[in-house]
């Protein structure tokens, strides 16, 4: 039976399903579609919800990066994405929630905030998707789409100078989980991808990377997701930067 995978292209927990998937020897067929017209599309073939990643497999159909591990663990061979462990599996759930709820949401609205000041980088974010227009028109007329999903995830300047400052107490948290071993094992968790793939996205930064690659969270981040199709040149002004990267910014 066939398998396919909605997803849009450079999206963290889209990228953390095709990890996942991958990790698990599961073959798939791929569905780029572009924010925020996945919304009604995914309505459109049979998904109950507006998000993705959305996956057809098996006869069913699953949405969301917790409902993807959890398919996987219960119809794929391998270490459990959700540990069987109590104490650990607790912990997991915890840091995925998280991740689910405070950490990708920021991440996403930085992305679009910073597409919108600079749409240079829109290219090479779309250097992998199959949407079945060169990349070259897709980056012509960014502009439309880019303002869209800016409108629909309520981007705005002060919100996302706000999500902005709000990075390094997230980056400290990612840190504090490696380091008490919820993540970062031998064994990744579910928890391993959708974070990971998260700080992998802020990565595609000029601003941020080397900051975050002398981080805990940005080792991580490699380890899980080595490869994140996307550069953002440098967009942040000082002021900006140092918020993001909890600097005092100097005179």
């Amino acid at each position: 039976m066939s398998t396919r995978l909605y997803v849009i292209p450079a999206s963290h927990p889209c990228m953390a399903a095709r990890l996942m998937l991958e990790h698990r020897g599961v073959t798939y067929k791929r569905t780029d579609l572009l924010s925020p017209a996945h919304r009604a599309v995914v309505r459109l073939v049979g998904f109950p919800g507006i998000t993705v990643p959305a996956l057809k497999a098996d006869g069913r159909k699953i949405q969301g990066t917790g409902a993807i591990a959890r398919w996987l663990d219960s119809t794929r061979p391998g270490p459990p994405l959700v540990p069987e462990d109590p104490d650990l599996r607790r912990r997991v759930e915890e840091a995925e929630a998280w991740a689910d709820e405070d950490l990708q949401a920021p991440v996403r609205r930085i992305a679009w905030w910073a597409l919108q000041r600079d749409r240079s980088g829109v290219r090479s974010f779309l250097a992998d998707a199959r949407l079945g227009v060169p990349v070259s028109v897709l980056a012509a007329t960014a502009a439309p789409f880019i303002w869209a999903a800016a409108r629909a995830n309520r981007v705005t300047d002060v919100r996302g100078r706000e999500d902005l400052a709000a990075l390094p107490a997230l980056f400290d948290r990612v840190d504090a989980l490696i380091a008490e071993g919820t993540i970062g094992g031998e064994a990744l968790n579910v928890a391993d991808y959708q974070i990971a793939a998260s700080i992998r996205l802020l990565m595609c930064f000029d601003d941020l990377r080397t900051a975050l690659e002398a981080r805990p969270a940005g080792q991580h981040a490699l380890r899980v997701a080595p490869e994140f199709a996307g550069r953002i040149p440098p967009v942040l002004d000082a002021s900006a930067r140092a918020a993001a990267l909890g600097e005092r910014q100097t005179a």
